[in-house]
């Protein structure tokens, strides 16, 4: 635990930062270490939603729209399974799926200092990721007042972090 700890000190002293592997690992040791957690309620995780809700939409413009003209497909085609419902919904969940993997956060999480760590402490791993970020949010889309229960748990989980022991927490 003290090497941990001393391996970000001579990071912070160097202006070197650690891997988004080390830094989401070393996120929830401290917070295991020093017991003092500060959760992301609803509205900052909200906010950073809404964030990422942007980013996906100029992702979908900036590629996803312009390939469908490319090869003449229709853009305001309606429907579950269109073209478009599809590919918009494949960015949707690799955006949130891949950010969350590699860096522990989404960019609207990076935006307001959020980020996802395990309570155990350990680092995300692939079936904790893809189960909370694919899964939880397929069902807590469904059923949207599910999102609200953050405001009132106290380690302001959503359901999806509910099912795999994971919370947003304040960067330090």
């Amino acid at each position: 635990m003290d090497a941990e700890l001393e391996k970000n000190e001579i990071h912070a002293q160097t202006d070197e930062y650690p891997s988004a592997d080390e830094s989401t690992h070393s996120s929830a040791m401290a917070i295991q270490q020093t017991g003092h957690i500060r959760f992301a309620g609803f509205w900052m995780r909200f906010w950073a939603y809404l964030a990422d809700i942007i980013v996906i939409g100029s992702i979908d413009r900036l590629l996803i729209n312009p390939l469908f003209r490319l090869l003449d497909l229709p853009l305001y085609e309606t429907g579950l399974f269109s073209m478009m419902t599809i590919a918009t919904a494949l960015t949707f969940y690799l955006y949130f799926v891949l950010m969350t993997k590699f860096f522990g956060q989404t960019l609207g999480k990076m935006i307001f200092g959020l980020k996802v760590v395990q309570l155990n402490g350990e680092k995300l791993s692939w079936n904790t990721v893809l189960f909370r970020e694919w899964i939880g949010r397929f069902i807590s889309g469904y059923i949207i007042v599910l999102y609200v229960i953050v405001a009132f748990l106290p380690k302001k989980q959503g359901l999806h972090d509910l099912f795999v022991d994971t919370t947003v927490v304040h960067e330090k």
